[in-house]
């Protein structure tokens, strides 16, 4: 976390031949490596785009006509830019913008990148004062979208959430009041303090896009996400979630303590007079969209993906349902999400395909939340991350 390179990377670097997923919180166990910069490309040396087995085919140049030498003082011709190298610039600068108010998170903010870019949900888990609600509200800020927040207690109905029909006196009919679900980011603070049938309010709207009130559907605006929090210390008066509905999160992301070079910045900003209610003053400004966004998810769908990394998804997948630490392993559904972020994760990095580099880096916040421990398993101290460390040596990686 603290030791950042611009983004995105302009090389990969040389490392391991596994990379360590770039996230807070994955504690390398096990045969894990160490955790590299949420920022990085998956380590390991990268083999040129003509000789990688997943890199799409390209058709022979043709021929041209010869051309005069140029002058010995012409300036070399410019290469031509990656399609999609314009929008990777826009968002590589909101990870700035986010950077001028939240320090240290830098991790959290490229999962929730990748969640926009796959239209996904986002678990965000982290003792209070990590800046979890600064950080979503920076976000939003940088990508001029709207958000709402929504504080989660024992008495909050569903209608609160998304809506509800209210009698108007002067026509004597009822009319439909938007709740704060309709928005583009929703910040739903500390989920697990409302009962289950308040949750499960929102599981039309993360899995549909749309709340049906009164027999009428009701759509979205797009993009949207829910960003949901919860403390993992703090269990009197909490609702676990449902399985059911942690597996229509697509990423559970992990924020730690911040480093103590990182938490002297944030005291030293507050000394100089941050005030984390005012982003404008801080210098928070939008440098992308919502139609930036859905023209890089339209670059995301065009990433290449081989059946090697396809029966690679699955097989890794596959294992964590015969893991005998596991009485519940990774759905199907699970398996599209580790492809869909896994493709994004490349598309950031500058590829149009997809290698088992990426899907590794990926496998611990996609999936960390999707598997349940044995409880003689809990016991003994495993944990959902050293069994997906387990899985991850243990399954062949195509080559």
């Amino acid at each position: 976390m603290t030791d950042e390179t611009p983004y995105p990377p302009a090389t990969p670097a040389p490392g391991p031949e596994r990379p360590a997923a770039p996230w807070p919180g994955h504690d390398a166990g096990g045969d894990a490596p160490a955790p590299t910069p949420a920022h990085a490309a998956p380590a390991g040396p990268q083999p040129p785009a003509d000789a990688s087995p997943y890199a799409p085919p390209t058709a022979a140049p043709a021929l041209a006509p010869a051309s005069p030498t140029p002058p010995a003082h012409a300036a070399p011709p410019a290469p031509a830019a990656a399609p999609g190298d314009d929008l990777r610039t826009a968002l590589a600068a909101v990870r700035t913008e986010v950077g001028k108010a939240v320090v240290g998170q830098d991790a959290a903010v490229t999962g929730l990148i990748i969640a926009l870019l796959c239209r996904g949900h986002v678990l965000l888990e982290g003792v209070p004062g990590v800046a979890k609600t600064l950080l979503v509200r920076s976000l939003s800020g940088a990508l001029e979208l709207g958000t709402t927040r929504v504080q989660f207690t024992p008495d909050l109905m569903p209608g609160d959430v998304t809506g509800s029909l209210v009698y108007d006196a002067r026509t004597a009919e009822f009319s439909f009041r938007e709740g704060p679900v309709f928005t583009n980011l929703l910040l739903a603070d500390e989920i697990n303090r409302t009962p289950p049938k308040t949750q499960a309010s929102l599981l039309e709207a993360m899995e549909e896009r749309q709340v049906t009130v009164d027999g009428q559907p009701r759509r979205l605006p797009d993009p949207f996400v829910v960003v949901a929090t919860q403390n993992p210390v703090e269990y009197e008066g909490t609702y676990p979630l449902p399985e059911a509905q942690l597996d229509r999160f697509l990423l559970k992301l992990l924020l730690p303590l911040p480093e103590r070079a990182d938490e002297v910045e944030v005291l030293t900003r507050h000394a100089a007079g941050f005030d984390p209610r005012d982003l404008r003053a801080a210098g928070v400004r939008a440098v992308a969209d919502a139609d930036a966004l859905a023209r890089a998810r339209e670059q995301v769908a065009r990433v290449q993906v081989g059946p090697e990394v396809v029966g690679y998804v699955v097989d890794l997948c596959r294992a964590t349902r015969t893991s005998p630490s596991l009485s519940l392993g990774v759905s199907p559904r699970g398996a599209t999400a580790l492809l869909a972020t896994s493709r994004a994760w490349a598309w950031l990095s500058g590829r149009s395909y997809v290698t088992p580099d990426d899907v590794q880096a990926l496998a611990h916040p996609t999936l960390r939340h999707r598997v349940q421990l044995r409880p003689e398993a809990e016991i003994e101290g495993v944990t959902a991350e050293t069994v997906l460390d387990t899985v991850l040596a243990s399954v062949p990686v195509p080559r």
